[in-house]
């Protein structure tokens, strides 16, 4: 058993492939069976059901998973703490963050960054906040830079970079758009367009609908905040996205006694080393 045969059990169970296992390891495809053929030998065991072209763990295979992941976790953490002694700025650093604040808030971060620290090279993952919270508690990833939830996390640190203010909005042809106050009661009594339940703008929104025992109405759903955007401004349904996001395509509705606001910033694992590279970053965010 070594590290690349660990690297790849755990990579053909995360994805349920072993195609996809081997482009993402750069290995041809007998290259990765090679290796758990030999890992199996090795431990005496069947570690995946190969039914078809669908792949799933054996009982073995889930014993030895989580234990796989913690080995892989602890090579790392002890590769990025002897790395940080050299005092230098290199190496990969591995960061999530969501497409908006990929596309409106860290280009000028990530620009300067790049100037200041050429050797490190930037793997980007752009995925929902929540996920990218799910991948720092599992050492998949350094950082994220993400939407930060409405409560603390019971066991990830995070640091409020942005505040990001929020706006209900119309098209300018909703019913809605000429009124000069709107209750939350007019809201309920149309079509919204959201994000999914599973996020923690969705969260906000729907905390403040409970408080006053309304239901939401929601017909269309997507993760994606320009997306949202653009069917709000063709007139399918109210919405709730950053107040940066206002032009003359959508109407600002004035709710009254009500103010949203969701924070933005950068999420870590304090029981994880971090590389001089996620500490660079982190000091040009905070």
């Amino acid at each position: 058993m070594d590290i690349a045969t660990l690297h790849a059990f755990t990579t053909i169970a995360d994805t349920r492939s072993f195609s996809e296992a081997a482009l993402r390891l750069h290995l041809t495809q007998p290259a990765i069976s090679k290796r758990i053929a030999l890992l199996e030998s090795s431990l005496n065991c069947q570690l995946f059901d190969r039914i078809g072209r669908q792949i799933a763990l054996t009982e073995a295979g889930q014993a030895l998973l989580p234990r796989a992941k913690r080995i892989l976790l602890e090579l790392e953490d002890m590769r990025r703490e002897l790395s940080n002694l050299s005092g230098e700025v290199s190496g990969v650093l591995k960061i999530g963050t969501s497409h908006h604040i990929g596309l409106h808030r860290l280009p000028p971060v990530l620009k300067n960054f790049s100037r200041l620290y050429p050797d490190v090279t930037l793997d980007i993952q752009f995925i929902d906040s929540e996920m990218a919270f799910d991948r720092v508690m599992h050492g998949e990833l350094e950082l994220g830079i993400v939407t930060l939830p409405p409560e603390p996390h019971p066991t990830l640190h995070t640091r409020t970079v942005w505040h990001d203010p929020l706006a209900f909005m119309v098209s300018v042809e909703h019913p809605l758009a000429s009124h000069k106050k709107v209750e939350l009661q007019d809201l309920a009594n149309y079509p919204a367009i959201l994000p999914s339940m599973a996020t923690f703008t969705r969260r906000i929104v729907e905390k403040l609908f409970q408080e006053k025992e309304l239901k939401i109405d929601v017909a269309i759903s997507t993760n994606y905040l320009e997306t949202i955007k653009m069917m709000t401004s063709i007139g399918l349904g109210w919405t709730v996205l950053p107040a940066t996001m206002l032009d003359a395509d959508v109407v600002r509705l004035p709710i009254r006694k009500v103010q949203l606001n969701r924070a933005l910033g950068v999420v870590f694992h304090p029981g994880h080393s971090l590389s001089n590279a996620a500490k660079a970053i982190l000091d040009l965010l905070v």
